[in-house]
């Protein structure tokens, strides 16, 4: 066979970049609990579907003949698989070879991995460990000189954010450069008790007098709670599954639309525990996710950023097999306020909805902003007004359901009130411009104070009032559309659902 010879090395060379870091190497990552490279992207690839693009790149070494004496692959791998029946780009982090570090970088292969994502129109999804290609002291000694810093191939990064799905997943301790490429996506994860990101990580911050072990500087916990990251998950394998789940319903790219999927839930199941989710008092707590099970495709409703700002739930789920993005208040935490971190969660999951094309469900609970000194501190005023200002320049099909209750501008940013409100009401909603429960004694005080019986006086002004409340006072006037039966909830939705994609792309078909 011609090409024997060259054939052979390629095979060779092959073989030599599957050692990755060496046996030494390799062991020190498994007992660290972690997968290598290639076991991590086995694991995310659907079955014999993985084709990886420059697997010979990397350093070799030659004898005086000029003969291939061994080779250090690159710690960067990409390539196009499967995932979920779907293409996707798979790129990955080899922290066996100089922990990920630019000496052992070739910077082009990162960037044709995001440069494929994009003008290819296909998901991707980032498995990263270490520094990602950022740079080393040891790297600065070996070049002779500093640079000024810049990114190769971020221009790339950022237009993947305007045109298809991308989930990077921490599956290790990851810095600086590392760390940018795990949130510059629409979805990141990290694995509790084995990903750490740091900004820069113990030894460097030691520098400025602190002292911190990687759990307390750069722990999941910690980043999930402040809105750095998405989720957490428990292990390796868990990551691959949530990134399956969250892309399942993304289309592959901003000009394709989401898929729906075959479903056996009926669009006209009524559950009866709907009638009695809130309580009548209304004070008392709920479980808003009980609702969202409830109303959803049975088993479709996939949350993301539960950790922080947390008075908003957001999530993804289905109607009668379509993809839509909701958005619930949770009124067993703060009451459903929103805070400063509340605003900013959603507003980045309206932009998210709005990229990719999927209409939102705006479940209603929300008593305002939070207020008191700390949510001053924390603008959160100038976050709410940005989450506002997102609700109203949302050009996705919309639909609000009130739950309970909705007071002030916090409330009004239930959805945009220029544009046809698909809207329903529960016999429970609860709304003004500020809550009267509190209000009634400032109101009403020099009319108390000069009353005779001043706490049966102010009895009899609370019953005045909760006639003035019903909300089918405003519905006589027509300031609220309709006021539906709650287990009537998920049929509505469901025609919401269809009519939202027939808006968007015409027929509502498969």
């Amino acid at each position: 066979m011609a090409w024997e010879r060259e054939l052979e090395e390629k095979t060779k060379r092959e073989a030599l970049a599957e050692k990755m870091g060496g046996a030494d190497k390799l062991a020190r990552q498994h007992g660290r609990g972690k997968m290598d490279v290639r076991q991590r992207i086995a694991a995310m690839a659907d079955k014999g579907t993985f084709r990886e693009i420059g697997k010979i790149a990397g350093k070799a070494t030659y004898d005086t003949d000029g003969e291939l004496t061994d080779f250090t692959p690159a710690n960067f791998l990409f390539g196009k698989a499967k995932v979920a029946g779907r293409h996707t780009v798979l790129a990955a982090d080899d922290f066996t070879v100089r922990g990920g570090a630019a000496d052992a970088a070739i910077w082009r292969k990162s960037m044709l991995a995001e440069q494929m994502a994009h003008e290819w129109k296909i998901p991707l999804i980032r498995l990263i460990d270490g520094t990602g290609g950022g740079g080393s002291v040891k790297m600065l000694e070996d070049m002779g000189l500093t640079y000024v810093p810049y990114l190769p191939g971020w221009e790339h990064v950022v237009k993947n954010l305007e045109t298809v799905p991308v989930v990077s997943l921490a599956l290790g301790s990851v810095a600086g450069l590392g760390a940018a490429r795990v949130v510059a996506s629409h979805y990141s994860v990290m694995v509790k008790g084995l990903s750490h990101m740091f900004t820069a990580g113990p030894a460097v911050v030691s520098a400025i007098g602190e002292t911190h072990d990687k759990e307390t500087l750069g722990g999941a916990d910690l980043h999930a709670r402040s809105g750095a990251v998405d989720d957490v998950v428990s292990s390796e394998s868990e990551a691959f599954e949530v990134a399956r789940k969250f892309l399942s319903y993304l289309p592959n790219s901003v000009d394709r639309k989401a898929q729906r999927i075959q479903v056996r839930d009926d669009i006209q199941r009524r559950d009866e525990t709907l009638g009695s989710a809130v309580p009548e008092n209304r004070m008392a707590a709920y479980s808003m996710r009980k609702i969202l099970n409830s109303v959803f495709d049975l088993g479709s409703v996939f949350e993301m950023g539960r950790r922080w700002g947390q008075s908003a739930i957001t999530a993804f789920a289905r109607l009668d097999g379509w993809p839509v993005a909701v958005l619930a208040s949770d009124p067993s935490f703060m009451g459903g306020s929103w805070s400063a971190d509340t605003a900013r969660k959603i507003d980045r999951f309206i932009k998210l909805a709005n990229t990719f094309g999927l209409p939102v469900v705006h479940l209603v609970d929300n008593p305002g902003f939070m207020i008191g000194l700390e949510a001053e501190k924390a603008a959160t005023i100038r976050y709410g007004v940005e989450a506002l200002n997102g609700i109203y320049t949302s050009k996705v099909p919309w639909a609000t359901v009130i739950v309970r209750k909705a007071y002030g501008v916090a409330g009004a940013a239930m959805s945009d009130h220029t544009k046809f409100q698909y809207r329903f009401a529960w016999p429970s909603g609860d709304w003004g411009s500020l809550p009267l429960e509190g209000g009634i004694e400032v109101a009403y005080k020099a009319e108390l104070e000069a009353a005779e019986d001043p706490e049966a006086h102010l009895a009899d002004i609370r019953a005045r009032l909760d006639k003035v409340r019903s909300p089918f006072r405003t519905a006589e006037a027509f300031m609220v559309e309709d006021i539906i039966d709650p287990r009537d909830t998920r049929p509505l939705l469901c025609e919401f659902a269809e009519l939202a994609q027939e808006r968007m792309h015409g027929r509502a078909d498969n």
